[in-house]
């Protein structure tokens, strides 16, 4: 007999899971599509590195919010509100995904400042 069959999580669970990030990595791609989008049309009078700094913004609170998202429904779960703990494994596996991606943009941005700080000497 099957290990799978007997904790109770199935095939049919596997592939909606499956189709959930899907469809939630399809909907990551409109959003940057949508936010290139935008950046190529902006005001010519711009600063040059306004774009970045917003772009930076944006990317910081997208990254709060999901693990707002996250930490509510873990408090969801303990209080019995949510029963399905695919879906805060997920939500707790996609904030800790975008915490790792922020740290690695951090981490290249002062490496960058670095390297030009060392360049002005």
């Amino acid at each position: 007999m099957s290990g799978v069959g007997r904790v109770g999580f199935g095939v049919e669970d596997v592939m909606a899971l499956r189709q959930q990030v899907l469809a939630r990595s399809a909907a990551l791609r409109d959003v940057r599509a949508a936010s290139e989008a935008s950046g190529a049309l902006q005001a010519p009078g711009r600063a040059p590195g306004a774009g970045f700094a917003e772009t930076l913004t944006t990317a910081l609170r997208q990254v709060s919010a999901v693990q707002e998202r996250s930490s509510q429904m873990q408090a969801a779960y303990e209080r019995g509100q949510v029963t399905d703990i695919a879906q805060v494994m997920l939500a707790r596996q996609e904030a800790g995904v975008a915490f790792e991606a922020t740290l690695q943009v951090r981490n290249k941005l002062l490496n960058a400042y670095q390297d030009i700080m060392r360049m002005g000497g």
